[in-house]
């Protein structure tokens, strides 16, 4: 385990003069709510002799833009990556294809590289990875871009074992992907040669007998 972060008053006030709240003011910091909460509680603000804990609080949620997306607001990703907008009230794909859509995070695997698109509608299998395991942080330094293969070798499983056995269970396959049986003369005269085949049959019924 590493050491706890320290975090002089400096760092304290200069989280709080960039945050809304004290929980904004963690995200800003990177570290935990509490680790950030013990701090802020040990420094004092000389004008109103309060910590700059109570100073800060802000449980009303005043000036903290709420995003709806029920009536199409998008709020800035700026305000999301400085944690100055709660991210309990956005989808986290939508602000993941904002981010790759504005090349704010590469398009492409941050681990291997992967950046193939699907030809049918160029769609790429990606997964929005936080680093430090805090889908609350979303700083731009804990995020990653992850190919659902290195998402599944490096951070954990993709599907729940009931999801795999239902795409497995419910595969259909297409006509493109069916085996395709040509047989090209030679076979065709062997095949009559032995009886199998007759002038009336074509290759398609002799393969449908197999």
């Amino acid at each position: 385990m590493g050491l706890p972060k320290h975090f002089t008053k400096q760092q304290i006030l200069k989280a709080q003069q960039n945050t809304l709240s004290n929980r904004s003011a963690a995200r800003y910091l990177n570290c935990s709510y509490n680790t950030y909460k013990m701090y802020a509680k040990q420094y004092t603000d000389e004008t109103t002799g309060q910590t700059l804990f109570e100073k800060h609080l802000n449980p009303s949620g005043k000036n903290i833009p709420k995003f709806l997306p029920n009536k199409g607001k998008n709020p800035p990703l700026e305000d999301i990556l400085s944690g100055k907008i709660l991210p309990h009230s956005f989808s986290a794909e939508k602000i993941k294809t904002r981010l790759l859509t504005e090349c704010i995070l590469k398009s492409e695997c941050y681990k291997c590289g992967f950046h193939e698109r699907r030809p049918s509608d160029m769609r790429q299998p990606f997964l929005l990875n936080f680093k430090d395991t805090n889908k609350n942080n979303w700083s731009k330094n804990n995020l990653e871009i992850l190919c659902y293969n290195c998402y599944y070798l490096t951070v954990g499983d993709i599907f729940s074992v009931k999801e795999q056995q239902h795409i497995e269970d419910t595969y259909h396959p297409t006509e493109a992907s069916k085996p395709t049986w040509d047989l090209d003369g030679w076979q065709l005269d062997h095949f009559k040669d032995l009886g199998l085949i007759d002038d009336e049959d074509s290759d398609e019924k002799y393969i449908s007998r197999m």
